[in-house]
């Protein structure tokens, strides 16, 4: 592989990714250059960058063809696709290759042997690497799922090779969960396959950052410990993964190793593994991307691991990779409500204040005003806490979110206050091991934090702001869209049709600037300006919306006759997957919203009649997150 400049880079993404990308990019003397939604017009990652450029509308960050076209268009050299989105779509990067741009990241040929569970198990097998007991050939009746059960024990999982980050995974315990469960009729609408596995309920969740360039030089830069998860998604990693067993450190490199050079893989990758109490140590997949963690992995190395994906990505060498020193800790600051269950919290961020000092780094992407929905991941910010030992970086950790504010929604703070005074967490359990696993949160956690009286439907709707005043200074800069161009403009106050800004607007900046943003409404007033409709609370023919969310798929037609437990709807908020059921007989009526729609907590998403036989009565359906093994 040739070595190319690199300078233009355009960057995929949003968010607190996105501004980390472009922060290096920056550091590295390159020109950044941003896509953006209409919501993210006033973003930090928009204003940092030096080029921002709206999608076309009707566009998102998933429009592959947007994307590039606008890559060609403003003379992009490379293309990082940062995580999510389309960091693991091997079509978009055999695309960008094709067109002529580097693509940061591995081949699409190594992307697609490692894109999905059931290529990452074959893959695997051929490398030596044991995956996690299981079926790596396509699963589609119950009678498999009862096969294997009966040879390995349950619970199993049926996993969708397509998902991720806990999505798209069902939990079994039984052969009666086996014939019932939705998930193979919610695969087969939404074209996907399942694999299965054994759900392991009691294993750490270890991982390696691991790096390998065009030349055949690989380093694993640190190990990383991701046990404490909910829902199977991560909320606290830590670098190095600490208390691990004698010799585990030599074998994850090993593994890491022949995972990678199995498939030719070139650039920055995450290997991920569970290590369960016996010592087994068993694959779970291969991330080819940045993964949210890494910077606890930058810490302790001193390595810009962004500026290593693009240095490998122009042709250059790996080059040496220091030996982990001291100790990192990241908490993700997700809005969830620890006392309902970790539940999503939604709506306008009306008081913002992270931590600083010794140790501390923030990763952000938001700003005070902003306004936090379900379209997105539920992660606010990545608080990156280290010190010269363990100890010292949770004892930096516990300052650090006595710092930190977050008002205008719930987020789990709580939740990382008290598993950091756990002994559990802090300290290693008698056999000089690390006490937790991926279920503890679950399990040990949650029911201490949980309010008994909290609603579990969601949160309550914000506060309009205050009106704004206007300003005694005598310029404002105001961002404003040129061409499908994002320009900020100063400009003297009054020259717009009075002094400041108008009246009704909400501002958010530091000294100098002034960042215009709409005025902010409720969650009722929104759903009024939509025209939507909300069910009643004694309404018995409607099945509603139990949470603010999006609609991914609709599994029912009008006329349709239903049986009780038949799935009607999927929803996802925050990357969590929830499935509507019928909760009695009947025959659906109308289906007033369809996939790709955000609905509110409380909207009416299908409508029934009786059926022959049963009428549908007590019709608010439960929505069963489904869980997973990994994140």
């Amino acid at each position: 592989m040739t070595t190319r400049t690199l300078n233009r880079i355009l960057i995929a993404n949003r968010g607190e990714i996105a501004l980390r990308v472009v922060r290096t990019v920056r550091d590295l003397g390159g020109t950044s250059i941003l896509p953006y939604t209409p919501e993210d017009l006033l973003s930090p990652a928009a204003e940092l960058a030096d080029e921002a450029y709206a999608l076309p509308e009707g566009s998102s960050y998933t429009d592959a063809e947007a994307v590039l076209a606008m890559a060609v268009e403003h003379g992009a050299d490379a293309v990082h696709p940062g995580y999510g989105f389309l960091s693991e779509h091997d079509e978009f990067a055999q695309a960008v290759t094709d067109a002529g741009i580097a693509w940061v990241g591995p081949s699409p040929s190594a992307m697609k042997a490692l894109g999905d569970k059931m290529s990452a198990r074959a893959t695997a097998e051929r490398a030596g690497v044991a995956p996690v007991p299981g079926i790596t050939d396509s699963v589609t009746a119950p009678e498999t799922v009862i096969a294997f059960a009966a040879e390995h024990g349950y619970p199993v999982a049926l996993k969708r090779t397509d998902g991720g980050g806990g999505r798209g995974i069902t939990v079994l315990h039984s052969d009666d969960e086996a014939r019932t469960t939705p998930a193979f009729e919610s695969a087969a609408a939404g074209g996907g396959t399942l694999i299965l596995e054994k759900f392991v309920t009691a294993a750490r969740h270890i991982e390696t950052q691991c790096a390998r360039d065009s030349h055949g030089a690989f380093a694993v830069v640190s190990t990383r410990d991701c046990t404490l998860q909910r829902r199977n998604q991560k909320l606290l990693e830590e670098a190095p993964a600490p208390y691990l067993p004698a010799g585990l450190d030599e074998r994850l490199v090993e593994s890491s190793r022949r995972l990678l050079e199995t498939v030719d893989y070139v650039g920055v990758a995450t290997c991920e593994f569970l290590l369960t109490p016996d010592g087994d140590l068993w694959f779970l997949e291969v991330n080819p991307r940045l993964q949210v963690e890494h910077c606890v992995s930058e810490e302790v190395t001193g390595i810009d691991l962004v500026e290593v994906q693009l240095r490998i990505a122009a042709g250059g060498h790996l080059g040496a990779v220091p030996e982990p020193r001291g100790h990192s800790i990241e908490l993700r600051i997700t809005c969830e409500d620890p006392a309902r269950g970790l539940a999503p919290s939604t709506g306008a961020i009306t008081r913002l204040r992270w931590p600083a000092g010794p140790g501390v780094r923030i990763e952000s992407g938001v700003v005070e005003g902003d306004v936090v929905t379900p379209m997105f991941d539920p992660m606010l910010a990545k608080i990156v806490i280290t010190g010269d030992t363990r100890d010292q970086a949770i004892r930096r950790a516990r300052r650090a979110l006595s710092e930190t504010i977050v008002e205008g929604v719930t987020v789990c703070t709580a939740l990382h206050e008290h598993v950091l005074t756990r002994p559990e967490l802090t300290g290693p359990d008698e056999h000089g091991l690390l006490g937790v696993t991926t279920r503890w949160i679950e399990t040990s956690v949650l029911d201490r934090l949980a309010d008994p009286g909290a609603s579990a439907d969601g949160a309550a709707a914000p506060e309009a702001p205050a009106e704004a005043t206007s300003s005694p200074r005598t310029r404002s800069t105001y961002v404003v869209e040129i061409n499908g161009q994002r320009v900020s403009v100063t400009v003297p106050d009054g020259i717009l049709g009075g002094r400041g800004p108008r009246l009704g607007a909400s501002y958010s900046g530091g000294a100098g600037e002034r960042r215009m943003q709409q005025p902010l409404r409720g969650r009722g007033a929104s759903r009024g300006a939509r025209g939507t409709e909300t069910a009643g609370s004694e309404d018995p023919s409607v099945i509603a919306a139990p949470m603010q969310a999006i609609v991914t798929r609709i599994c029912v037609e009008p006329g349709q006759h239903v049986a009780e437990g038949d799935l009607l709807v999927v929803l996802e908020s925050m990357k969590m997957e929830n499935y509507v059921h019928a909760p009695a007989d009947a025959v659906v009526a109308e289906i007033p919203v369809g996939a790709g729609r955000t609905v509110s907590a409380g909207e009416v998403l299908v409508r029934m009649r009786p059926g022959d036989t049963t009428a549908a009565s007590n019709a608010t359906a439960d929505a069963s997150a489904t869980t997973s093994q990994e994140a």
